[in-house]
């Protein structure tokens, strides 16, 4: 079975509030859940996809205490707020909760959560460096990061994250006719299952064109006016398309840094992709796979450490550029320059 970083931390959470596991679509929650039952001594899984297992929470059919109870898609069932809160009030001392889903957990978990005190919320990220390597996130904030290995084996694994992504079934296939095939299904059932389902979309094509043009907009900023007229749609649908595709997972935007220390320009946020694979360029591909590395990062240290930690990108007013930069309660951390063919550093690091 296939080692996630996030199995510890979660069993850890396990022992104090429900968990609430999302993530991109195919990320591989499901595994991690099942993995987690495995290592467990008594438990079951339910699926509201499943019309036994479907049945079965219904009836409020469970395991002899203590045990664990994974809930998967359970936000498809109409009150499953409601219900989960009564479960878990009801039984907390005899049963742990670990509910897992598409984006559309979140969603709905933002939409007047009555379960606020009563869960840890976790977000499973694409395949690292780091997890691929078996180690567990360990950098503290505001001392020194550490640097990656630079061994035969790590520059390997950096080459096939790079070629597949660090989407699991991709990347283990290892192959282009799996990666070609999974990328179609997977932009087929994110439309067809997650965006018609949740949202008003009028122009379904635009929107699927939009996700076209982005892999060449990655590492630039991202410029909503562009956008409109390359489409010829109003500015108000483009960032609406824009929100629904951070909200479930296919892109993230990162922000510039606005200090007067640096004389910071307000510039608009870049936008980079989960799912880097998918990005022609080599650079901008490489650049977006160290966001995405960095935005685990900042999302370990929140969701584990209660750091409020977030990823930009520095420009000044003299034209002088950092690509990314990592914050900790607003105070900066450390800055990362991503080039694929430099061997000497970026002068405006200093």
């Amino acid at each position: 079975m296939v080692f996630r970083a996030l199995e510890l931390p979660i069993r850890e959470d396990l022992a104090e509030k429900m968990v609430f596991l999302s993530g991109p679509r195919q990320v591989g929650k499901t595994t991690v859940a099942k993995a987690i039952l495995a290592r467990t001594e008594r438990g079951v899984y339910y699926n509201w996809d499943n019309r036994g297992d479907r049945q079965l929470i219904l009836d409020g059919v469970r395991p002899p205490s203590p045990a664990l109870i994974v809930l998967d898609e359970l936000h498809k069932l109409r009150i499953w707020k409601g219900w989960l809160k009564g479960e878990f009030d009801k039984h907390r001392q005899e049963y742990s909760y670990l509910v897992t889903g598409s984006a559309r957990l979140d969603v709905y978990r933002k939409g007047g959560d009555s379960l606020q005190g009563r869960y840890h919320h976790r977000r499973l990220h694409p395949l690292s460096m780091r997890e691929l390597n078996g180690e567990l996130p360990n950098l503290v904030p505001f001392q020194p990061p550490t640097i990656g290995s630079e061994s035969a084996a790590s520059q390997k694994l950096l080459e096939q994250l790079l070629e597949h992504g660090g989407f699991p079934e991709p990347f283990y296939a290892g192959t282009a006719r799996a990666q070609r095939r999974w990328h179609r299904q997977r932009l087929e059932r994110f439309f067809r299952e997650d965006v018609r389902e949740l949202e008003i979309v009028r122009d379904l094509s635009a929107m699927e064109l939009l996700t076209e043009m982005l892999p060449t907009k990655v590492g630039a900023p991202l410029s909503i006016n562009a956008l409109r007229e390359d489409l010829e749609v109003t500015h108000g649908a483009v960032t609406h398309w824009v929100e629904i595709l951070e909200r479930f997972y296919f892109m993230f935007r990162i922000p510039p840094f606005v200090a007067r220390t640096v004389r910071s320009l307000k510039k608009e946020p870049k936008a980079y992709l989960w799912d880097w694979s998918v990005v022609q360029d080599p650079g901008a591909r490489f650049e977006n796979l160290v966001a995405s590395h960095l935005l685990k990062l900042c999302h370990h240290l929140e969701d584990h450490e209660g750091y409020a930690a977030k990823l930009h990108y520095v420009r000044d007013r003299d034209k002088r550029e950092v690509d990314f930069l990592v914050t900790v309660d607003k105070k900066p951390w450390f800055l990362v320059e991503a080039k694929l063919s430099d061997v000497n550093p970026s002068p405006h690091l200093h």
